[in-house]
């Protein structure tokens, strides 16, 4: 007999263009999605047709902005239930069962619950035991919504809520090769220097001559990306960059106002 008091979850992912992964991404989902919601934004590849063929139902919808296009989705899914996923994020078994468990047990305690992101380079092991990202992946849209924002997408969440923590990390396969990854860094510096409200610009300027080595001591000591080898070194130096780079061009973008 179906058991009414179980809440269903809708799977929601953004997609442009993502025809490397979306498949498997979409498969592993439906460990634990009643629905798998793929919001597309005009993917000239392969994406539409691998993400139904592995059984999403597609949304079309032009590009709206990061939190904005979350939004979206949000709103084209039919449970209040909510997992949010990139399309380079893959859920493990061990997480799928962590959730279901937290489901069958009615609904769940919290309103949302702080979800650990594991990165997974291309050669070798995911990191689990280092390096982790925390996201707000799981949560009740009735509580919580994606920002109406171009450049965010993380909600905020005010003191008190009921937040809860997922031990099971999800496997972000961030990159396929560095090349990919410098790509990335700088177009997402880009979009932040351009939609983010800029500091001032002394306060940029100081970031700019003091704080790569800031960045990169928090990527590769504080959050032990030492423990990666090369990959951990490159990822922090790279990613310190990218963090620069917005520096840089919300500077820059500053300047063009004068």
């Amino acid at each position: 007999m179906e058991d009414k008091s179980k809440p269903s979850i809708s799977v929601y992912i953004r997609t442009l263009n993502e025809e490397r992964m979306i498949g498997d991404v979409v498969r592993a989902a439906q460990q634990v999605a009643d629905e798998i919601v793929v919001i597309d934004s005009g993917s000239t590849d392969e994406t539409v047709a691998i993400a139904a063929s592995a059984g999403a139902r597609i949304v079309t919808h032009e590009w709206a902005g990061n939190g904005r296009q979350k939004r979206i989705a949000e709103d084209a899914c039919k449970c209040d239930w909510l997992l949010d996923l990139d399309a380079d994020e893959i859920i493990t078994p061990a997480f799928a069962d962590e959730v279901s468990a937290l489901f069958a047990r009615g609904k769940p305690p919290n309103d949302a619950y702080r979800t650990m992101l594991a990165l997974a380079p291309p050669v070798g092991e995911p990191w689990r035991n280092f390096g982790l990202q925390t996201r707000y992946k799981l949560y009740d849209r009735r509580c919580f919504r994606a920002p109406d924002h171009e450049a965010w997408d993380q909600f905020e969440v005010p003191a008190g809520a009921n937040i809860g923590v997922l031990r099971e990390p999800i496997l972000h396969y961030a990159f396929k090769d560095f090349a990919q990854l410098i790509g990335k860094l700088n177009r997402n510096s880009s979009v932040r220097a351009e939609k983010l409200k800029p500091k001032s610009a002394p306060y940029l300027a100081i970031r700019i001559l003091f704080g790569w080595p800031f960045y990169f001591i928090k990527k590769y000591f504080l959050q032990q990306y030492f423990r990666g080898g090369i990959y951990g070194f490159a990822i922090a130096l790279m990613s310190a960059q990218g963090r620069w780079f917005r520096d840089v061009k919300s500077w820059e973008r500053l300047q063009s106002k004068k």
